[in-house]
């Protein structure tokens, strides 16, 4: 699906592509100090039905961020979110997650569901911005630093 966003167009699709996967992993890495590795992502693209993987692409069609996520029962569980640091602030992560929404809903989902560093202002305010809010607190979930996740919920995924 191409849309458009603050003059950028961006195409959000599945994840099929391999020389994507490795896109992916440099962005994981990038962007988190806890990184999936290939195995566990080989392992979620084996999940069918479950388990989902979305990329967003610039102009150029090289992949600048992914969303994956599963669809259990009516909820949405976004499990990984992230954006290539010279990407970000330009509306592919807002349009990434709009379209994971969307096709939440497709899938059956109803609500959705995600954890963030507490520290994750820029997260955060994305997923405040597109209707979530903190519905609870691990403690010391996250290492490397310990530091709290904030469970957010969005109630009603399908006004999006």
């Amino acid at each position: 699906m191409r849309l458009g966003m603050d003059r950028s167009s961006w195409v959000i699709e599945p994840l099929t592509l391999p020389a994507d996967l490795e896109t992916i992993l440099e962005i994981e890495l990038a962007s988190f100090v806890n990184p999936w590795t290939r195995e566990m992502y080989l392992a979620e693209l084996e999940n069918h039905g479950v388990s989902f993987c979305y990329v967003v692409r610039d102009s150029s069609q090289q992949v600048v961020g992914y969303c994956s996520f599963w669809r259990v029962l009516d909820e949405l569980h976004i499990n990984n979110l992230a954006v290539a640091p010279s990407q970000r602030g330009r509306g592919a992560g807002t349009t990434l997650l709009h379209e994971v929404l969307r096709e939440g809903t497709r899938l059956g989902a109803r609500r959705a569901t995600l954890e963030v560093r507490r520290s994750n202002e820029a997260a955060r305010r994305l997923y405040e911005r597109l209707g979530f809010s903190v519905a609870g607190v691990r403690q010391a979930y996250y290492t490397h630093p310990v530091e709290d996740a904030l469970i957010l919920w969005r109630e009603d995924i399908s006004h999006d």
